[in-house]
C-alpha cells in the first residue's frame, strides 16, 4: 500500500495524530475514534493493523494491553517526496510571514 493511500483515510490520519502526542493503548485509540467517527472497535483495529503493516505505527505488548506509537520512517519518506514541491508554497508562506510581521509592527507603532 502506498503511503498516500494510508494517509488518504481520515480515520488513519486521526489515529496518527493521536499517536504523535505519545504512545497510546489500543483501547484509548479506539475510544477516541469511536467517539469521533462512530465506527466499531473491529473497524478501529483494522485501521491500526493497516498502520502497523505499512510501517506507520509500531506496537508493543504490556501485559494484556497493546501500546501503539508512531514510526517516523514512512513519514520521513513522505516528507522527502514532498520536498520537490515545497518551492510552490515556501515563497508564499515566507511572504505571508513578512506581512504578518509588518502588521504587528504597525499595530505596536499605533499603540505607542
Amino acid at each position: 500500500m502506498h503511503a498516500f493511500d494510508v494517509l488518504g483515510d481520515p480515520v488513519r490520519r486521526r489515529i496518527l495524530e493521536l499517536l504523535a502526542d505519545g504512545e497510546r493503548s489500543s483501547g484509548e485509540v479506539t475510544a477516541v475514534i469511536r467517539e469521533e467517527f462512530g465506527i466499531s472497535q473491529p473497524a478501529v483495529s483494522q485501521h491500526l493493523k493497516v498502520l502497523r503493516e505499512t510501517g506507520f505505527a509500531v506496537v508493543r505488548a504490556e501485559g494484556t494491553r497493546r501500546l501503539y506509537a508512531v514510526d517516523s520512517a514512512p513519514l520521513r519518506e513522505v516528507d522527502a517526496w514532498l520536498d520537490r514541491f515545497r518551492r510552490f508554497w515556501t515563497p508564499h508562506l515566507d511572504a505571508l510571514a513578512t506581512e504578518i510581521a509588518r502588521g504587528k509592527r504597525a499595530r505596536r507603532r499605533n499603540q505607542e
